[in-house]
């Protein structure tokens, strides 16, 4: 081992802090690779436009930019790597439900292999009652998989569960190439995709929450340990400073987490007073959530025209997005776009991401919209509810009023849809991309609103110009006629608001 070589805790501990991707430049200026747009357009890009655009120069870097983290130089291994991936191997295990379950689960691996950057070269599967505890699978498809590995020069594997750090330790010895499991798949996404300040410390603190448990070493690297009076240890050649150099990294890493949760901490309550302040507006809040992917992202601007980022990929959105929008009947309303979920999502980035989610539980409605062109799209849904419902108990606030919106009919199976038309009460199908059933999920919408309206009648003195403005802005007037003493204004108005404004009110 040579003195000069970098710590590869410290390289992780920067990278998590300091996470700034170069992108490649374009080939030909007048050409942008990604079809998104050329700087001869007449059209001004939307900031949508404009992130799909750096983030795929970033996907355009050169091949064979893949980071091990495997630094046996360095003494020991870190099992969390700032992932590289270009050819890989899916692993899964089948512990219950059918054949197509199984295979829909290993498509969506594939496609969070994609999304990080990745080339699948083969998928594996194996049925069994519980994953192995030493290997994840069986001695046999371990072999098996060594004889893949060899036969087709990838890189990495990766595994459709949470890996232990002994069954990735035996994992690599066995294949001798890199083994990361889902979570680390889906945390190395979250780190390309963060944007916001609060997202890049909230995906940070994930990372190293996972990592702590798994800094592991050899002992030709490690502090003896001292522990007691000299001499008491064992003696000669076993006295230390008391600390191994693992101990160490897990100190520094606890310390630099309960940082990140302070400055979290301090973001959450900036995003709690943007949030009192949109309740004091009376402006009706609605949140779009739902599992990734599943379009919510188009669904707003197709309902708002926000021009937020949209792309065919999992976890495109991270950091909330919050427009203003107008209602065909005049009312002002306010969208959120959440990040998405997904099965099995690390409990790590539901902690980190809490202050977000936050925001899907205190809103006055919840859009939740589901794949229609996913083949088990109540798993989706499945998905969801348990992460919400979990928020839910642990905040002990109400659930929000719900409409399920099942979006990509247009690409969906019939009998996929017969399946949710029959299991689902409430709900309205859409396309995003076609326009087909916005205007029906307006209404429903601005129904909705409604019921939560008081129906009152105004006589506004000529005088008091301002309430009359503020009733157009933040009401649905009905009708409105003119009178000696004043307007008298039919209206549907908030509650509060109808309460603020009880002296005019005619019976």
């Amino acid at each position: 081992m040579t003195n000069n070589t970098p710590d590869a805790v410290e390289r992780l501990l920067n990278q998590a802090f300091h996470d700034h991707r170069p992108t490649k430049p374009l080939e030909d200026p007048g050409e942008d690779q990604s079809g998104l747009l050329t700087p001869e357009s007449n059209e001004t890009p939307t900031v949508g436009e404009l992130d799909l655009e750096a983030r795929s120069s970033l996907r355009r870097l050169s091949r064979g930019s893949t980071i091990h983290a495997t630094d046996q130089d360095d003494g020991y291994d870190v099992e969390y790597r700032k992932l590289r991936l270009e050819r890989v191997i899916l692993v899964g295990v089948w512990t219950q439900g059918t054949t197509a379950e199984i295979e829909a689960t290993m498509d969506e691996l594939a496609a969070l292999a994609e999304t990080a950057g990745s080339e699948v070269v083969e998928m594996l599967y194996q049925k069994r009652d519980k994953p192995d505890p030493g290997t994840y699978i069986g001695s046999g498809k371990v072999a098996e998989l060594r004889d893949i590995v060899a036969s087709t020069g990838v890189d990495t594997v990766v595994c459709d569960g949470e890996l232990s750090p002994g069954q990735m330790i035996a994992l690599e010895k066995a294949l001798d190439v890199k083994v990361i499991d889902r979570t680390m798949l889906i945390l190395d996404i979250f780190a390309q995709h963060a944007k916001s300040k609060e997202g890049k410390a909230q995906v940070s603190l994930a990372q190293m929450e996972y990592l702590i448990t798994r800094v592991r070493g050899w002992g030709g690297a490690l502090s003896r340990q001292a522990g007691g009076r000299a001499g008491s240890n064992g003696g000669v050649g076993l006295r230390g400073p008391g600390e191994t150099k693992i101990e160490a990294d897990r100190r520094r890493l606890r310390s630099d987490m309960a940082k990140l949760r302070k400055e979290i901490q301090g973001m959450k309550t900036a995003r709690e007073v943007k949030r009192s302040r949109r309740r004091e507006s009376t402006i009706a809040q609605i949140a779009i959530a739902g599992y990734t992917n599943a379009g919510k992202s188009s669904l707003i601007n197709a309902m708002t025209g926000a021009g937020v980022l949209v792309e065919d990929a999992l976890f495109a959105t991270l950091d909330p997005t919050t427009r203003k929008a107008e209602l065909a009947d005049g009312r002002a309303v306010v969208f959120t776009d959440t990040v998405g979920f997904v099965r099995h999502l690390p409990t790590q980035l539901v902690e980190a991401f809490r202050s977000t989610l936050e925001e899907v539980v205190e809103a006055d409605l919840v859009l939740h919209v589901v794949d229609g062109s996913d083949p088990f799209p109540l798993k989706q849904i499945e998905a969801v509810n348990g992460v919400v419902t979990d928020i839910i108990r642990e905040l002990d606030v109400p659930a929000p009023p719900e409409i399920v919106v099942v979006n990509k009919i247009d690409q969906a199976d019939p009998l996929v849809l017969a399946e949710l038309r029959h299991a689902l009460d409430d709900v309205v199908f859409v396309s995003a991309k076609t326009g087909e059933g916005i205007a029906e999920l307006e209404a429903r919408v601005e129904l909705f609103l409604n019921s939560l309206d008081a129906h009152v009648q105004l006589m506004v003195p000529f005088t008091r110009g301002d309430i009359v403005s503020r009733v157009h802005v933040q009401g649905t007037v009905l009708n409105e006629e003119y009178s000696e003493s004043g307007t008298l204004i039919d209206v549907r108005l908030p509650q509060s608001l109808a309460a603020e404004l009880q002296e005019f009110t005619v019976s």
